[in-house]
């Protein structure tokens, strides 16, 4: 039995070295976590994932696991969260040497026409005339000064609902060419705020008041947003010329393409409110279209 003894010992001490084999490979000695990959090396952040397929080692080094068996967060990636590409902002009009005088040639089929109003809203004159253009279904531009609208925003608020375009026409009905830079910039500025602040939206239309331009409206209009229109019929209501007198302007200057000019303040402008109300019907007997202008193309 003696002679027995050393094969034993040889056997128990061939099958502790292996266990300490096993150990070692697995973990076991280390604290449980193998030493990571080498960069470049499949399974590495620097080296190409090894082929999907079984027997094949999983993310968290074991032989035999794959996405299905391990823990979400094991093998799930983050999704990626780069922020998404700035809106380009929108595209402001060219700076014009002259303003829109009429329709242009595609706009005027049917008979268009343009109706608009300058010096309003004032309280005694506006409503009146957008209760007569409410009864005949029609809409209009209002070019509005900025003194008389931070006082009336509500009427600024009843032309937006009835569907009417609400243009720029300054603060304080200047001649442009006499101001300075500055002062152009703060007449126009300050208007469309009012009108932004009353109904969300800044005018895209400006008119110059007396029809007089310069580089500089044209330039401060174009960086605000705005187009400059003016118009092809005078009705000279303005001169309070009597009823009559306007209605048979109105009438005169229509045409196809026509931008007709009003005033809803600015002075006694009762002829003017009667004055709409008789040329308006009119005009749509006659088969004349009132209709709002398109942006030109930016």
């Amino acid at each position: 039995m003696k002679n027995d003894e050393p094969t034993v010992g040889r056997r128990v001490l061939l099958r502790t070295a292996v266990f300490l084999g096993i150990a070692a490979a697995s973990g076991m000695l280390t604290g449980g976590e193998a030493d990571p990959p080498a960069p470049g090396t499949p399974g590495s952040a620097g080296g190409p994932a090894p082929a999907a397929g079984p027997g094949n080692v999983g993310a968290a080094g074991a032989p035999g696991l794959n996405a299905a068996t391990l823990p979400e967060k094991s093998y799930r990636l983050s999704p990626m969260t780069a922020e998404s590409p700035a809106r380009p902002p929108a595209a402001k009009p060219a700076v014009r040497t002259r303003p829109i005088l009429e329709l242009p040639p595609e706009a005027r089929a049917g008979r268009a026409m343009v109706l608009t109003f300058d010096d309003g809203p004032d309280p005694r004159y506006t409503p009146a005339i957008l209760d007569t253009l409410s009864r005949y279904g029609v809409r209009a531009m209002f070019f509005v000064c900025g003194e008389m609208a931070t006082d009336n925003r509500d009427l600024l608020r009843r032309m937006a609902s009835e569907g009417h375009v609400i243009g720029n026409h300054t603060w304080t009905h200047p001649l442009i060419p006499s101001l300075g830079r500055g002062a152009l910039e703060s007449e126009i500025g300050r208007t469309s705020e009012v009108v932004q602040q009353s109904v969300g939206e800044a005018p895209v239309w400006f008119r110059a008041p007396y029809g007089a331009w310069n580089r500089a409206a044209f330039e401060i209009g174009a960086d605000l947003g705005m187009e400059p229109m003016a118009w092809t019929v005078d009705t000279l209501d303005w001169k309070e010329p009597g009823t009559a007198s306007i209605v048979s302007r109105a009438l005169d200057g229509a045409a196809p393409g026509a931008i007709v000019l009003n005033h809803d303040a600015g002075g006694n402008r009762s002829q003017s409110v009667q004055a709409v109300a008789t040329y308006l019907p009119q005009l749509l007997a006659q088969g004349y279209r009132m209709t709002l202008p398109a942006l030109p193309p930016r």
